[in-house]
């Protein structure tokens, strides 16, 4: 329940970022914004996405224990060792964030200055800019690509273990049980990185499309609005 609130804080700054200046451009039918608030908007953006990232890797190692070494959960999973992986996880979100937030802010944008998006994301940024943004994708391709692909094998072998465990239990009502537990994670594991990666990992030379806004819409909005009823049902 402490990663889940995790989760829940995490998912309110992530639509909080987001969804307050766009009802406003809704309600008030003006589609500006400042260049701070656009970088603002974009480190927080980037700051609770790794975040999310981070803690959904987090609580398929916490699955792990609780099915394969069940009798041991309450010693390994210590209160101290959670504050421990949170807060590194904060931290690395964090640098992560100022690090894209300060190379943006670095480029230079001279003539188009509308964004083909509902928010100030890295992408359509480094499209409107008319400096060379090799950096930045190096970036993004580097320091994105460890982190999503740390965090997606710690899934692989957690849930590799985990599955090996529950093809070990005897009964079909035991093997039923083991797999209720990992349900919610799964879903929301498939949904979040899914669409995320469609939109961060293709290159930003790409043209724009309706697929990567509505890919957009789906890990910013919909799947922070699934996670509280998929978690909170199944409990």
């Amino acid at each position: 329940y402490f990663l889940l609130a995790n989760l829940s804080l995490t998912d309110t700054g992530l639509v909080s970022s987001i969804v307050p200046k766009m009802l406003e451009n809704i309600w008030i039918q003006n589609q500006l914004i400042s260049y701070a608030e656009c970088l603002s908007q974009l480190y927080f953006c980037i700051l609770f996405g790794t975040l999310e990232v981070f803690l959904l890797a987090v609580m398929a190692y916490d699955r792990y224990v609780a099915i394969c070494h069940p009798l041991h959960y309450t010693m390994v999973m210590s209160p101290g060792l959670c504050a421990l992986l949170v807060s590194a996880s904060w931290i690395m979100s964090g640098l992560s964030s100022l690090l894209h937030t300060l190379l943006v802010n670095s480029l230079s944008f001279c003539a188009q200055h509308k964004i083909p998006h509902f928010f100030c994301d890295i992408i359509p940024l480094l499209r409107l800019s008319c400096t060379d943004t090799f950096i930045n994708e190096l970036v993004i391709f580097s320091i994105g690509g460890l982190t999503v692909l740390g965090c997606v094998l710690c899934l692989i072998i957690s849930y590799a273990y985990v599955f090996l465990t529950i093809w070990k239990i005897p009964s079909t009502q035991g093997k039923q049980k083991a797999l209720s537990t990992c349900s919610s994670h799964l879903s929301v594991v498939s949904l979040f990185f899914g669409t995320s990666s469609s939109v961060y990992f293709s290159p930003a030379s790409t043209p724009s499309s309706l697929n990567g806004a509505l890919a957009s819409m789906m890990y910013t909005e919909v799947t922070p609005m699934l996670n509280p009823i998929i978690y909170s049902f199944r409990n």
